[in-house]
């Protein structure tokens, strides 16, 4: 049994080159409510680029340049952007039902995405260096203790926020949006809900 055929046979039966890059779509992908989800996906590719040159300049450069605040500035309006379509972009699927027709999975996974997202933008906020984002930190950690997670997570402990928010939470963040996007490649956009037909008596 060769491996590496049977992985590259499924791979060609379950994700042809057609679907991965199309050239032709559906007539009804022309609607703006199919743009929210390439409109997330681009807020996040900024925020992406903008928080990796932040890290790699550090804090000193982002906190008191002027190139560097720039950025920090590009950082937070492009997360402002991101949940603005993230959530058009949920309740868009939401309310046209596009687990219909096998599409469970990346229903699922786009859920993951969202509860990510959030927790990844709780972690920045704390991490943002004012009064505001201090005071957030204490109240924080109040929360969890009274919860008894604060030996799990100690939201007055920079170095681990700083782990979950440039690493950790991001590289869960891209592993499922690449899948998310694998899988509507594979399953196809979901079309709209179809209108019911009155029966007559």
């Amino acid at each position: 049994m060769n491996l590496t055929k049977t992985l590259r046979d499924k791979i060609e039966r379950d994700l042809p080159m057609e679907h991965l890059l199309p050239d032709k779509l559906p007539i009804y992908v022309s609607s703006f409510v199919y743009m929210f989800g390439i409109l997330t996906l681009t807020s996040f590719i900024v925020i992406i680029l903008s928080g990796v040159i932040m890290v790699l300049e550090g804090p000193t450069w982002y906190q008191f340049s002027a190139a560097g605040f720039i950025f920090r500035s590009i950082h937070f309006w492009g997360v402002q952007v991101f949940f603005f379509f993230l959530f058009l972009h949920f309740f868009s699927v939401f309310f046209t039902a596009g687990w219909r027709e096998g599409r469970f999975a990346t229903w699922a996974i786009g859920t993951f995405l969202l509860m990510f997202s959030i927790i990844e933008a709780f972690t920045g906020i704390l991490m943002e260096g004012g009064f505001f984002a201090q005071w957030n930190q204490v109240q924080s950690k109040d929360a969890f203790n009274s919860l008894g997670l604060s030996g799990i997570f100690n939201t007055l402990n920079n170095g681990q926020l700083y782990g979950l928010h440039v690493s950790a939470i991001p590289a869960a963040l891209i592993l499922l949006l690449i899948i998310h996007i694998i899988l509507i490649r594979q399953k196809g956009v979901v079309p709209p809900v179809q209108p019911r037909q009155k029966r007559h008596a």
